[in-house]
């Protein structure tokens, strides 16, 4: 059978790895970093547990699937529970939505700020619903691999059935008036590392995900999710390894053929697969030589996402007030999101969201809150520098926080600060950006990377930088989808 090398065990190599498996392929998973997992990294301070990413879990049976596969069931790996009531949302003049997958819940809700915006919400409901179910149908388990692809009828018909030329903030305020719910709305954009306010309207699905099918967690922590793909590839036969660093990708006659790892050895294979961020690991990787249709000048004129600012923040205590997922917004978003890419700086007013998964799971944190409190942070400036000062940056947002009535000093056990150069670092990611290139043009949103290089033969990508996009179902997918080509190719 091929023998098959995947560079990088985020969700897309882990879930590359068990179908490619499964199916009987000679697959070696390497990893540089101690965990698996990518970005779902576990972080703990003390007897806190913390997911670095991603806290809110959609679409569960595409987690499921990867297991089920196999013949065995998901619940034996990890268990998904909903989280109904999921998200609580703020808003600076004092009033607050509860997100939550039950509808007449949402529309009671929305009767004290809007009574024509509770009774728009089934309409809404009913388009999402029929948005999200084009991209499953046409988009979602699509391997692109050329441009033809791209330009195959059925695709290109459903493509302008999807509102690509409307944006996420117009689309929103095309059902509703209610500037509290339009701005909860819009934070949708930052799923896909984007703003509300040039992002095609097409993602505007992503609240159906958690509108209607609800919002999930993994008990025991996110992270026992990447867990149980590693356990289950290994029993489906892969080899996996850890702390181990790939330098080059080899290339001969314009084929992979295997890969040199940092100490110098070689490892042979049939087909490579790269489960990284294209835009900074395929120029490591391989030589600008080899990819003439991939040249560092082409990748300099990608858009990069947004970054994030991180503190994990361990308390002593349960704070009042707090659900498993919640949201401080600011009081001007569309001048948070200029600041973020025009000006490519720190918003002095941000948003914040804050995941207390202790709330849910207290036995992750039996001794108090943790708190993982994230903020829309921009990518790292042209030079590959921080622009701000981390101590000085998370005083302000505790400052902030305060205004809500929240106060993490006071309770403060111990605390750790991420920024966007520990996301390019220890991830790989280009200019720190957490979802590869931007969605705001449409080239980027819709005709991303493609999966396969068009200059080296059985070179393949998945994650989050190629189709279908950011996010961890949509990088697991990607791995699915590629993985189960692979397998037709061969058969």
């Amino acid at each position: 059978m091929k023998n098959a090398i995947i560079i990088g065990a985020g969700l897309g190599g882990l879930s590359a790895a068990v179908t490619l498996a499964h199916a009987g392929f000679n697959v070696q998973l390497i990893e540089k970093n101690s965990h698996f997992g990518g970005k779902l990294m576990p972080v703990k301070l003390g007897s806190h547990h913390f997911d670095f990413g991603p806290n809110t879990i959609t679409m569960p049976q595409v987690f499921r699937d990867i297991i089920e596969q196999t013949g065995e069931s998901a619940e034996d790996y990890f268990e998904l529970l909903p989280v109904k009531m999921h998200t609580r949302n703020h808003f600076p003049d004092g009033t607050q939505i509860d997100f939550s997958s039950d509808a007449s819940e949402m529309i009671r809700q929305l009767q004290a700020f809007s009574e024509k915006d509770a009774r728009r919400y089934p309409e809404f409901i009913k388009e999402v619903s029929r948005l999200y179910e084009m991209s499953e149908r046409y988009f979602f388990p699509s391997i692109f691999q050329s441009w033809t692809d791209y330009l195959s009828p059925s695709l290109g018909k459903s493509l302008f059935k999807v509102r690509p030329l409307e944006n996420m903030h117009h689309f929103f305020s095309s059902y509703f008036s209610s500037p509290q719910f339009l701005q909860a709305l819009d934070r949708y954009a930052t799923y896909i590392g984007s703003s509300p306010f040039k992002a095609p309207a097409t993602f505007s699905m992503i609240a159906y995900l958690e509108l209607v099918q609800g919002v999930f967690y993994a008990k025991g922590g996110n992270v026992t999710i990447a867990n149980g793909f590693a356990a289950a590839a290994e029993k489906q036969g892969a080899v996996l390894r850890k702390n181990t660093e790939v330098s080059k990708i080899l290339v001969k006659d314009k084929k992979a053929v295997g890969v040199e790892l940092a100490d110098g050895s070689k490892l042979e294979a049939d087909l490579v697969i790269l489960n990284g961020d294209l835009l900074s690991a395929f120029p490591k990787l391989v030589g600008e030589e080899h990819r003439p249709s991939f040249k560092d000048a082409k990748i300099s004129r990608f858009e990069p996402s947004i970054s994030a600012f991180v503190i994990t923040a361990a308390l002593n205590k349960r704070l009042d007030g707090l659900k498993h997922h919640n949201v401080f917004f600011s009081n001007d978003y569309e001048k948070e999101f200029h600041e973020l890419f025009a000006l490519r700086d720190y918003s002095e007013e941000p948003t914040i969201y804050i995941s207390n998964s202790s709330y849910t799971d207290p036995a992750i944190s039996p001794d108090g809150d943790n708190l993982f409190i994230l903020v829309n942070a921009p990518a790292l400036d042209d030079n590959g520098k921080l622009q701000i000062d981390p101590e000085r940056y998370k005083e302000k947002i505790y400052d902030y926080l305060e205004r809500y009535g929240i106060d993490v000093r006071s309770s403060l056990i111990e605390d750790k600060v991420f920024t966007s150069s520990y996301i390019q670092e220890k991830f790989g990611a280009y200019q720190g950006a957490l979802y590869g290139p931007s969605s705001h043009r449409k080239k980027d949103a819709f005709l991303r990377p493609s999966n396969a290089s068009s200059d080296i033969k059985d070179l393949y990508f998945i994650g989050g930088s190629t189709h279908p996009g950011g996010g961890s179902p949509m990088v697991t997918m990607s791995g699915q989808n590629l993985a189960k080509r692979l397998i037709k190719k061969y058969e």
